[in-house]
């Protein structure tokens, strides 16, 4: 699992921790359970009964007197904070993954399927041994039938983008269509040059 993935599952499973709980107890309130079985609501909870507000009047009036810009502010972070977890929603929602790739030509053979994760890890590794390349990166998406290959290279200083080029499409991905027997797979490549210290002239 990448940092990212991780990061991702970790936000969720907090906003859905977040989202249960405070569902919880509004349900709880609403329907009097704390009353009926003689439950002891959480210290300051202002829902306790069904009769219950989350802001009485006296709290709306006390926040009124903080002045005419405080409603708008509340009102436009709200917006900011509903517009970013939509963000971040679709976000999740447009990275499409294959899953796992049909391998064996055509026809695939039956029941023989790749793990995109593995053929990732294999293409970055054989990548990475290429000369002149410093480091790799490549990752995988888009439909089962259609997968498309995104790569980042980073070459050494003095490297040789074309001929880096060159060994790649004769080697890591042309590897990869006659592994999975694809006609095709779009491919996207990103470089980069490794930071070096600069040289002393004498």
């Amino acid at each position: 699992m990448t940092p990212r993935h991780a990061l991702n599952r970790g936000l969720l499973a907090l906003a859905g921790l977040v989202l249960l709980g405070g569902g919880l107890l509004i349900l709880f309130a609403g329907l009097d359970i704390y009353r009926r079985h003689a439950l002891a609501p959480l210290a300051r909870w202002p829902l306790t009964t069904p009769d219950d507000v989350l802001l009485g009047s006296a709290d709306r009036a006390d926040w009124s007197s903080q002045g005419w810009w405080w409603w708008p502010a509340v009102i436009a972070a709200l917006a900011v904070t509903a517009l970013l977890a939509l963000w971040w929603l679709l976000a999740q929602l447009g990275r499409r993954r294959p899953g796992a790739l049909s391998v064996g030509g055509t026809p695939p053979q039956e029941g023989v399927e790749l793990r995109e994760r593995a053929l990732s890890d294999a293409m970055a590794s054989e990548v990475g041994a290429l000369p002149g390349v410093a480091h790799a990166a490549v990752r995988i998406t888009g439909r089962h039938s259609r997968p498309r290959t995104r790569v980042g290279l980073t070459l050494v200083p003095r490297g040789a983008p074309g001929a880096t080029l060159s060994a790649l499409c004769e080697g890591p991905l042309r590897t990869a269509l006659r592994s999975t027997g694809l006609p095709d797979m779009p491919t996207e490549v990103r470089l980069q040059v490794a930071r070096h210290k600069p040289r002393r002239a004498e």
